[in-house]
């Protein structure tokens, strides 16, 4: 462990981890043998890290020449066994974040300057390339993997082995390996979250809207803010629409 590691006094360290310079970890987190944190990181409180996980290691880019990025871990994550996640890049954001209360099953990886939010859950061997946006209680299924600079929203379920080359709905099912495809939306994850019948039946109805009428884009947005208005959820969604660079799966 390096001297220069700041730790706080009850965090545990398996034989054989590696604990590198400006790396700072809070309370209550667990270290598991071989496992190795490079810096400049901060881990937050009662974390747990695998054997063999490897946290804040340098971005997998060319161009990259040893600048002082960062690494930034919230509460209560847990990284399985291989798991990697990189800093962030200079040319980026300079910073990979990860927010709390995630589940990454062995062998997920999130590259540089992504942004994960909270309460997500990564199957074995989902895959982030750099640059990209999850949003909150999003289930990635395994071995599913994402183009850089796409985003995934808030609530969403892909299915395995998809390969997400644009925006990924909100609240929606997506799967798919060539041609992934919205399949209505993510009940089982909606209802586990606490949406309630109405907030369900309305995000239902923009999405027949979006997916189901003959409207384009632009029009069926329109037709959702005329038809539900004052629907927090609905306009989350079509601010996730309009705000896509990349195009979204439909």
């Amino acid at each position: 462990m390096s001297p220069a590691a700041e730790l706080a006094e009850d965090v545990e360290v398996g034989p054989y981890a590696v604990i590198g310079e400006n790396v700072r970890i809070g309370r209550g987190t667990v270290v598991g043998e071989h496992a190795s944190i490079r810096g400049p990181a901060v881990i937050g409180r009662e974390n747990r890290i695998f054997p063999h996980a490897a946290l804040g290691g340098e971005p997998q880019d060319v161009h990259y020449r040893g600048e002082p990025t960062r690494l930034t871990v919230g509460d209560r994550n847990v990284f399985r066994e291989f798991s990697t996640v990189h800093r962030g890049t200079p040319t980026g954001r300079q910073e990979t974040t990860v927010g709390s209360d995630n589940y990454f099953m062995a062998y997920t990886h999130i590259a540089h300057d992504c942004r994960v939010g909270s309460h997500c859950v990564f199957a074995n061997y989902a895959a982030l390339a750099g640059h990209i946006e999850v949003g909150d209680g999003v289930v990635l299924g395994a071995f599913s993997g994402f183009h850089q600079n796409t985003r995934i929203g808030d609530f969403a379920f892909v299915g395995a082995y998809t390969m997400g080359r644009q925006d990924v709905l909100p609240f929606c099912r997506t799967d798919g390996v060539t041609e992934p495809k919205t399949y209505g939306l993510n009940l089982v994850g909606l209802r586990r979250n606490g949406f309630s019948r109405e907030r369900i039946a309305a995000l239902e109805k923009a999405y027949r809207i979006l997916v189901k009428s003959k409207l384009n884009t632009s029009q069926a947005l329109e037709r959702m803010d005329a038809e539900l208005p004052d629907q927090p959820d609905v306009a989350r969604l079509a601010e996730f629409i309009r705000d896509s660079k990349r195009g979204f799966h439909k």
